[in-house]
């Protein structure tokens, strides 16, 4: 898209203004290969407003952050999930994780886990499935799901999808744990009760202070690091290493590594890190 194409004016500086205003928040690399990406999300927000150029939105965002900014950071965070993504984790975790925790936890019967970037809440709603399913009857489960993003939050809270996003699950997942629509719903489904009640979820900048005390069983924060510099990762392992236990599990994204970052974990498994 060339700038004659463009409905708005959109120059460098504008981008350069916004990406440094997103760093500065959410600690979140910006490159430069999303020029066109932070366009077409924020094309919206200027619309609504009644912009006709990106340095008029700036100067909103500058002069009254208290109206915009939340939806700035809304639009321009990316969030691609979806149900069971990289099945390879919630597989370790039926096989290897859940068995050794309910030996080691017979005595309180309490899981306690954190899918951090939760995004939409696919991820926490696979998480519920796979403890469900693994453990044994009346164990204690407590989800926490965060996520940035208060948009995202908001559907994950409702946990409604579109038919599309859960076809993949098969018959026998989408007839135990989701409700299907009816009338003019019927291209949509909902999760179940059951699920819902293990999870809360609650909005969390992982640049701010963690109100977390207590430790997880395991964290899933999964393509999440690869947005940081070096120096954030280390300070976000790090923090993560104090909410989880000798032998507590890490997992992370199939394009994010620890590698040369800490040695408090190390890896056992495909992005998967076990607490040392």
């Amino acid at each position: 898209m060339t700038d004659k194409q463009r409905e708005f004016e959109y120059t460098w500086d504008d981008f350069n203004f916004l990406r440094k205003k997103s760093n500065a928040y959410s600690g979140i690399l910006v490159p430069d290969d999303k020029f066109d990406m932070f366009y077409s999300r924020l094309s919206k927000r200027l619309r609504l407003l009644g912009f006709d150029n990106f340095k008029s939105y700036c100067t909103y965002l500058d002069q009254y952050p208290e109206h915009e900014f939340t939806e700035f950071i809304n639009a321009v965070t990316t969030n691609l999930t979806s149900f069971f993504r990289e099945p390879h984790h919630f597989e370790y975790l039926r096989k290897t994780v859940l068995p050794e925790l309910v030996k080691k936890k017979a005595g309180s019967r309490q899981i306690r886990v954190w899918s951090a970037g939760c995004s939409t809440g696919e991820e926490p709603y696979s998480l519920a499935i796979t403890l469900l399913e693994t453990l044994p009857e009346n164990w204690n489960i407590r989800i926490l799901a965060t996520d940035i993003d208060t948009n995202v939050l908001m559907t994950a809270t409702e946990g409604v999808y579109g038919i599309d996003r859960v076809q993949s699950l098969g018959e026998k997942h989408l007839k135990q744990w989701f409700l299907r629509g009816k009338g003019t719903n019927q291209h949509r489904t909902r999760v179940k009760p059951e699920l819902q009640r293990l999870i809360k979820f609650k909005p969390l900048n992982l640049m701010e202070d963690w109100p977390m005390t207590k430790p997880f069983d395991f964290i899933f924060c999964r393509n999440v690091l690869i947005y940081f510099d070096r120096d954030t990762k280390e300070r976000l392992i790090a923090k993560f290493a104090d909410l989880l236990p000798i032998g507590g599990h890490l997992f992370i994204g199939h394009s994010e590594s620890l590698h040369q970052l800490t040695r408090q974990f190390k890896l056992i498994g495909n992005t998967i890190y076990e607490r040392e």
